[in-house]
């Protein structure tokens, strides 16, 4: 648990500096390290707290506050979030302005993206939401006020339809663009490493092809990382993990599709981080990752997929509809969902809990001769049904 702690800026923040929160708003600071990124509230479970976006590193927060191992920065004026000490270097010294002013705008394209950018006077807090039915994006942009006053379109976008602004409260700037498709298949929020221009990065629709689309398979756990036991067998979830996602890369390839890229292929420590990174680097059409659910209750069994983001459901939806097809019991199709591998808008992705390795049944079907090879097939035929939906 964590525990408020509100004291001078002395002891609390930056011990070189006697100012007391109480006598200054804010204290500034940059965001550092690999994939920084921000939360609701100070809650936490297993999957740790409730995150509402990754950001880059260098951007500007103001921190209001401090508990244990958190900061609370101000996003706009009501409106706060909480960010890992570690991921930020204070800097009272850092000159903040009483207010920033959004630039103009530019949209274009190249083969594989459409791109938004926005002239930035510093680098603020940002986050994305999907919407659905119809598909679309809001980009929230913290810290700004509207400047701007033209939007350039270049080109023909292959994916925006429309962008538009509003300035909806106070410190929050509001990027809205209106997707040509039903499916979201991924954007990006970032800043150019050189400047404070923030490109909104919006990914085409791949080919309707199953064999043109390139997917991404992550092994859950390996290494020092075991994951779950099977309850009777001792079987260790990181081998099998690997052995199911290698029979889903076989099952791909044998249907036709030319792309395939595997976070691991031996029993390897990899972090979330650094798995997140290297898919990023790749930029896959979709990730599926593999897991094993387990239970202290040895009664609870069955299949289930997994989401974050409300524009990915329909991935999970006909995964979990094939798996049905393997006389596994539905355990539920589960949004929100903070798995680590279910945060990235980059690209859409689905983790499956292939079944519970604490359930006798469930565990027999794991280990069977051919449960690797069916689930493979069930995995591959949902993908094809999911793009189909995209027609």
């Amino acid at each position: 648990m964590r525990y408020i702690i509100i004291v001078c800026l002395s002891i609390m923040l930056v011990h070189t500096s006697n100012i007391c929160l109480s006598q200054a708003k804010f204290i500034p600071g940059k965001t550092k390290g690999l994939m920084p990124y921000i939360e609701y509230g100070p809650g936490d479970d297993r999957l740790g707290g409730a995150k509402m976006t990754y950001m880059d590193t260098g951007v500007l927060v103001k921190v209001i506050d401090s508990l244990a191992t958190d900061y609370i920065i101000e996003l706009a004026p009501s409106f706060s979030a909480f960010i890992l000490k570690s991921s930020v270097t204070l800097d009272p010294s850092y000159s903040v302005k009483p207010f920033y002013l959004s630039g103009n705008w530019k949209t274009f394209s190249d083969a594989r993206f459409d791109y938004i950018t926005i002239d930035m006077p510093e680098k603020l807090p940002y986050r994305g939401s999907m919407l659905v039915n119809p598909s679309r994006l809001a980009i929230d942009l913290f810290g700004i006020t509207s400047n701007t006053n033209w939007i350039t379109q270049t080109g023909k976008p292959s994916e925006i339809r429309n962008v538009w602004l509003e300035q909806i409260q106070n410190g929050i700037f509001r990027v809205y663009i209106d997707l040509k498709s039903k499916l979201h298949w991924g954007y990006s929020v970032y800043y150019d490493s050189t400047s404070s221009k923030l490109t909104i990065r919006v990914k085409h629709a791949p080919d309707k092809k199953l064999k043109n689309v390139f997917v991404a398979i992550d092994a859950g756990h390996g290494g020092d990382n075991s994951g779950a036991a099977g309850n009777v067998s001792g079987k260790l979830e990181k081998f099998l993990t690997l052995d199911y996602a290698l029979a889903l890369e076989r099952e791909l390839k044998k249907s036709g599709v030319k792309n395939v890229f595997m976070t691991r292929r031996n029993d390897t420590s990899l972090s979330m981080p650094q798995r997140i990174k290297m898919l990023r680097d790749t930029m896959p059409d979709l990730l599926i990752s593999i897991h094993f659910n387990s239970s202290s209750v040895d009664t609870v069994n069955g299949t289930s997929t997994f989401y974050r983001h409300i524009g990915f459901r329909p991935l999970t939806q006909t995964i979990l509809k094939r798996m049905g097809e393997l006389n596994l019991n539905e355990f539920g199709n589960v949004g929100s969902f903070n798995f680590a591998l279910s945060g990235p808008t980059d690209f859409p992705n689905c983790l499956v809990e292939v079944a519970f390795l604490s359930n006798h049944d469930n565990e027999k079907f794991i280990l069977s001769k051919h449960g690797a090879s069916g689930v493979a097939k069930k995995i591959r035929q949902g993908i094809k049904d999911w793009i189909e939906l995209e027609r």
